[in-house]
């Protein structure tokens, strides 16, 4: 061998980059077109609630007292003012829809961020120490799940009293064990793990333990759960509202539109149909968002 060759460097090995997880994850998410159109529907929501103000063309209490009950402008008698036509004391459909995209996400929001802190924390506890702990709380949240979630909320409710925020808290309740079963069978699969006995050896206290080096590892159910409680949490309000027990007149949540339009069904259709196709495609959108969630983030399902 020359000097020169002997001077060359040797073939450094190939490196094969791995992709990095927020691409791996959009790419098994985007193959789900379903989940796609989901996740634009809930961005196109989320921009049109935080803009509702300068997209709605009234004021969403606003009453035009020369047009009760004006029908949708491709209607005959339609009014262009009023795309979507008005309620029984002269409201503009449209601009309560918008402005009830507010209420609605604000109420998904609020309750899956309570049930996921208090079902975190529960189930943390119970699936960590185990015995008595253990079994104290999971038959509290066998208990509550006992009963049928409206009727719970719906008791919980008239113990707090009527009122949007009460609704919320009860709602929240009502979706509180979910949240603890998931976090608790999560965390009981990796306490006994490799990664966890070498924290614990290294002197890794019972808090660290818990919420940093096992409570990341166990986020991707609590993630696809928090994504259809979002959906839940609309319906449960919605009831709550058409029942009177929700968020209370005048404001525009699509339960409580409903409530006040319910006996002009026949009459005039669209007070009830176009609150009721609000929480369809909205609940919809969140379900299929929440499935592909689930596909992406959950290894068992990803196809190679």
């Amino acid at each position: 061998m020359t000097d020169i060759e002997s001077t060359r460097p040797a073939t450094a090995p190939a490196v094969f980059a791995r992709p990095s997880p927020l691409r791996e994850f959009w790419r098994y998410f985007s193959e789900n077109r379903g989940a796609v159109a989901g996740l634009a529907i809930f961005v196109l929501l989320l921009v049109i609630a935080a803009a509702a103000p300068l997209v709605a063309p009234h004021a969403p209490n606003e009453q035009f007292r020369d047009a009760l009950l004006t029908p949708p402008v491709w209607q005959e008698g339609g009014d262009w003012r009023f795309l979507l036509g008005t309620d029984p004391i002269g409201r503009d459909m449209l601009s309560r829809l918008i402005f009830g995209a507010r209420y609605s996400l604000f109420i998904g929001f609020v309750v899956v961020s309570i049930a996921l802190i208090g079902g975190i924390s529960l189930g943390l506890l119970a699936g960590f120490f185990g015995g008595i702990v253990d079994t104290v709380i999971m038959r509290v949240m066998d208990i509550v799940l006992a009963f049928p979630s409206l009727l719970l909320a719906l008791v919980l409710v008239a113990i707090l009293g009527p009122g949007l925020v009460n609704a919320m808290i009860a709602i929240a309740l009502v979706l509180q064990p979910h949240y603890v079963r998931l976090t608790r069978a999560a965390v009981m699969n990796e306490r006994g793990r490799d990664y966890v006995t070498s924290a614990r050896v290294a002197g890794a206290g019972k808090l660290r333990l818990m919420f940093v080096t096992i409570l990341p590892n166990c986020m991707a159910p609590l993630i696809v759960q928090s994504a259809l409680s979002f959906s839940n949490a609309i319906l449960e309000a919605a009831a709550l509202g058409f029942l009177g027990m929700g968020a209370q007149p005048p404001t525009p949540e699509w339960g409580t539109m409903l409530a006040e339009s319910r006996e002009f069904i026949l009459r005039a259709w669209w007070v009830v149909t176009f609150p009721g196709l609000a929480i369809l495609i909205t609940v919809l959108a969140i379900n299929v968002m929440g499935d592909g969630l689930r596909d992406a983030l959950d290894p068992k399902l990803k196809r190679s």
